[in-house]
């Protein structure tokens, strides 16, 4: 093992296990163990992966019931990594999320006591439901990668992948999270109700509280650090460096908006563009890896002309954008 193979990424050591040909392979054994338990739902699968390779997090969008904790958790057994769930409510405090100092008697310091923010997968439940505040700390913490409590910055641990739910269709007693903090998640995207014979088979088999209990892990931390890495990796040829950047333009002049894609809306497409396609076997992007992740990255970045809560207008507008916009060779 080269010095290379055993440096130190953020406490991990970087492991040779994980090439760039076995890449696909290690994707679709992660991908087949979770839809032992979430059935009929590659596509919301599919999604959350290239969020969790592509090192974003992802909120989800949907009614009670879909299977938005089982998909979570079902993420969380499959890899052999930390995992917490913190169940928002409006009297929930930052400290509850990041941890506090106690003071220790003995000692006569203080000891910081980390929050639940400090796992591999967190599950925020209800993000919509804990006032602005505590809501600023936890995405501050997702986007820097840290945690500031007494002077000292805490770096939160590798991979590190937060799934934050709220109900679209419920605004009594919620704090909307602002477009700013919208931002700060790679996708959103919501589950959707199963097909009749998906559903059937669920009745059956009822995987959420069988299945899941069997889930054993199929990747380690180290190794999904590794597929992270190789993301990084994957080229983006000049040709489709200027169709994301086209997109982004045309979003901004486009009159049905009020702004468009932003640079970092930019770095966010084509940064889930590689994931997309290492999840396909390649290592390069193409326009039909941008087409593909462009409404989930980028449909909550942008803000419709009039649009009530619930509306398709930002998807509509990307797909007027998408048909005036020449895609390359």
């Amino acid at each position: 093992m080269t010095p290379a193979d055993t440096a130190s990424t953020n406490g991990l050591p970087r492991e040779s296990a994980i090439q760039a040909t076995d890449s696909q392979r290690a994707i679709a054994l992660l991908k087949d163990n979770i839809a032992k338990v979430l059935l009929g739902h590659d596509d919301a699968i599919d999604r959350l992966l290239c969020c969790l390779l592509a090192r974003g997090h992802v909120l989800i969008e949907d009614v009670p019931g879909v299977g938005k904790t089982v998909l979570a958790t079902s993420v969380a057994r499959s890899l052999d990594c930390t995992f917490s769930r913190m169940q928002l409510t409006p009297d929930t405090l930052p400290g509850d999320v990041l941890g506090v100092s106690v003071y220790d008697k003995n000692s006569g310091d203080f000891i910081y006591k980390q929050g639940p923010i400090f796992a591999n997968i967190v599950l925020a439940d209800e993000i919509n439901r804990t006032p602005p505040r505590t809501q600023s700390a936890l995405l501050e913490a997702m986007a820097e990668g840290t945690v500031s409590e007494g002077g000292r910055g805490y770096a939160l641990p590798r991979p590190f992948l937060l799934l934050a739910t709220q109900n679209p269709y419920e605004f009594d007693g919620t704090y909307p999270l602002p477009e700013n903090q919208l931002d700060r998640f790679l996708m959103r995207m919501s589950i959707g109700y199963p097909q009749p014979a998906d559903e059937a088979r669920v009745l059956s088999l009822r995987p959420g509280t069988r299945a899941l209990g069997e889930l054993r892990p199929v990747l380690s931390a180290v190794q999904l650090v590794a597929l992270q890495d190789a993301v990084d990796n994957v080229h983006a040829s000049p040709a489709v460096v200027q169709y994301i950047v086209q997109i982004a333009n045309a979003s901004r002049k486009h009159e049905a908006l009020v702004h468009g894609i932003s640079p970092r809306g930019s770095l966010a497409l084509a940064q889930a563009s590689r994931a997309r396609a290492l999840m396909q076997g390649r290592a390069f992007i193409t326009p039909e890896d941008v087409l593909a992740v462009l409404e989930p990255v980028c449909s909550h970045r942008i803000i419709a002309r009039g649009a009530v809560p619930g509306s398709n207008a930002t998807v509509t507008a990307l797909r007027e954008i998408v048909g005036s916009v020449p895609t390359p060779a």
